[in-house]
């Protein structure tokens, strides 16, 4: 009866100290604005942006394919995202429009590479693929909605 009562107890303890993901809107956390004499100009902080950590946690998780041509691919695609993310945080518009239409290239080819994978493996990298595409929206959003 103790053991039930203890673990009752932990389940509950632990069960209501969960933690709450903070404010994860781009818009609040990683645009800063910027005035000058001629105007105002906004830029995107990607060290403090939650969508830029979630594809910078993609990218380290991403798993490893039976097929090495999906695996080359998903590599050009990973390089192209971190070359993305730098070129935001350094304010360089030319080099982010390069790297976004890179990833855009490579996204096309991962998508007709999946037909060589096994359902479960088109099933795990089509989850990767999707939170990556729907992040960089939300940044390009971002980017696009503060550029003057």
């Amino acid at each position: 009866m103790k053991k039930i009562f203890l673990s009752g107890l932990l389940i509950t303890a632990f069960g209501s100290c969960a933690t709450e993901k903070g404010n994860t809107s781009p818009v609040a956390t990683g645009i800063t604005e910027k005035k000058a004499n001629t105007g105002r100009t906004f830029s995107v902080k990607i060290s403090e942006n939650a969508n830029a950590a979630e594809i910078s946690n993609l990218l380290s998780t991403f798993p490893v394919f039976s097929k090495k041509e999906v695996n080359d691919e998903v590599s050009v695609l990973k390089f192209s995202l971190q070359n993305y993310l730098y070129a935001i945080d350094g304010g360089n518009a030319n080099a982010k429009d390069k790297q976004l239409k890179g990833m855009q290239k490579s996204y096309r080819k991962i998508q007709k590479l999946r037909k060589l994978l096994t359902t479960d493996e088109d099933n795990i990298l089509n989850r990767y693929l999707v939170r990556i595409k729907t992040n960089v929206a939300v940044i390009e959003n971002s980017v696009n909605s503060n550029r003057q």
